[in-house]
């Protein structure tokens, strides 16, 4: 009996510890615990409710029939029920098709399942004014963490292992072994359910936990703990370091322009610039680069080949990630989100005068005008004024292609419209993104919001004029 009440006192005291130093709990405030029926989230709601006059707060649990496990996931819904029916705790219970949710979003039944259990208890927090999320999660859960990035090759952000806090998910538990929850149930004498798949070695958690940890103890019998307090020695270095990298980042960095003129606008999304010369001043220009461009989906191998090629890749090459490009320009490295490629083959047909929409964000205007001897022509970038009378219909709006050529405005001669947009300096995107306006006979009329062919310049001796507007949306 003085047992159990030393090892229940220990855990209650280990709980209460880690919640004050990393300010889990506010007085007055209402938690939800994610109760699975599992040794962890039963511990959890045990200990919470031990902690609940004390800690001044409320407690409420959460549980998630998935169905995935037949009867199994029958018996852990009456465990629930029945446990926090003993305990008073009120119960929030949901049902999920899980595989129904796989097979239309096309992910594992394990994301989905995290999908669907963190959706529900973050609406189900906001509908019942909870303060915060209490998960189980335990220091073994945290060692698994750290080896699995480690495998994967994460940077130093990984190595912290799992947070005590992350948004409104808090996780009491995180300082104690599995061993110690284990014990501590045993001490009450309360019991809980095992999920048989934790038994399968078939998930890569499930083969650390299994196979590699028991490997590690024979190295050394208290390996979790050494690699527990070195995630935490991480975490407490890397508040430095992202203080020192956020430093570096904006040093390097031009961020997007937030112009939305229509001359801006029609160019390119401006991407974010990083300078070469700028980058290889700083005491670590690699990891900087890691830091800009891996939350952009490039990954190791793709930064360390971009890296090799600062100072020998010519200008205009394309890096693409799966959710952005990145193009070597003049001493820059340019990074956007991808375009569509369906919006960069649009064309549209223009038959005859009026307003035509060519996307989510761009409309064009035709209208044709008399030409007095007081006219005046638009000198604006997103609107000109064009002599009808040797512009037939239809008009095309369309991207530049591969050897488009017109005659600037002012010249004589023709010139390559890529050559026209190099002399600009144009990048390799605002290129791609240039929109031209062609007439029948497949002659461009307008190079949009740079500048208007010669050919078809207002005279003193036009009659009419052809008024082409776009249309940016703010």
């Amino acid at each position: 009996m003085e047992k159990s009440s030393a090892i229940i006192n220990s855990f209650v005291d280990r709980v209460r510890r880690f919640a004050s130093v990393h300010e889990l709990f506010v007085y007055g405030g209402k938690y939800i615990v994610a109760l699975s029926g599992g040794a962890d989230s039963v511990s959890l709601l045990f200990v919470l409710k031990h902690l609940e006059h004390e800690l001044g707060i409320d407690v409420e649990a959460a549980h998630c029939n998935f169905h995935l496990r037949g009867a199994e996931s029958v018996r852990d819904e009456v465990f629930c029920k029945q446990l926090c029916e003993r305990l008073s705790v009120p119960l929030h219970l949901i049902h999920f098709d899980t595989q129904a949710y796989a097979d239309l979003h096309r992910v594992s039944i394990e994301m989905s399942a995290r999908d669907l259990r963190y959706g529900y208890f973050e609406n189900l927090r906001r509908d019942i004014e909870a303060q915060d999320i209490c998960v189980a999660h335990h220091r073994d859960d945290s060692v698994e963490t750290v080896l699995l990035n480690l495998v994967r090759g994460t940077g130093l952000r990984g190595l912290r292992g799992i947070q005590p806090r992350n948004g409104n998910i808090i996780r009491p538990l995180l300082s104690l072994s599995r061993e110690d929850i284990v014990q501590y149930l045993d001490a009450l004498g309360e019991s809980y359910v095992t999920d048989s798949t934790n038994l399968h070695n078939d998930v890569k958690r499930n083969k650390i936990r299994l196979d590699v940890m028991p490997l590690l103890r024979e190295l050394n019998p208290s390996v979790s703990q050494s690699i527990f307090e070195s995630s935490l020695r991480v975490g407490e270095a890397l508040k430095v370091f992202d203080e020192a990298m956020k430093q570096s980042i904006a040093d390097v960095t031009t961020p997007p322009r937030g112009c939305t003129c229509p001359k801006c606008t029609l160019q390119a999304n401006h991407p974010l610039t990083i300078s070469i010369d700028r980058l290889k001043q700083q005491p670590s220009p690699e990891y900087t680069l890691h830091e800009i461009l891996s939350p952009r989906g490039f990954t190791s191998a793709q930064i360390e080949q971009i890296y090799g090629s600062l100072d020998t890749c010519s200008a205009g090459k394309i890096i693409a990630s799966d959710s952005h490009e990145l193009a070597f320009d003049r001493g820059s490295l340019l990074v956007q989100p991808r375009t569509n490629v369906a919006d960069a083959a649009r064309s549209m047909r223009i038959p005859e005068t009026g307003t035509y929409v060519f996307s989510d964000s761009l409309k064009i205007k035709v209208a044709a005008e008399d030409c007095g001897d007081d006219y005046v022509p638009s000198r604006a970038a997103d609107c000109v004024c064009l002599d009808a009378s040797d512009i037939k219909f239809p008009l095309t709006l369309r991207h530049i292609e591969q050897g488009d050529r017109f005659v600037p405005f002012g010249m004589n001669g023709m010139k390559l419209v890529s050559d026209y947009l190099t002399d600009r300096k144009k990048t390799v995107f605002e290129k791609r993104a240039q929109l031209v306006v062609t007439d029948a006979q497949q002659r461009i009329v307008w190079l949009v919001g740079e500048r208007t062919d010669n050919r078809f310049r207002i005279t003193p001796h036009t009659q009419q004029a052809l008024r082409l507007t776009i249309t940016v949306a703010r």
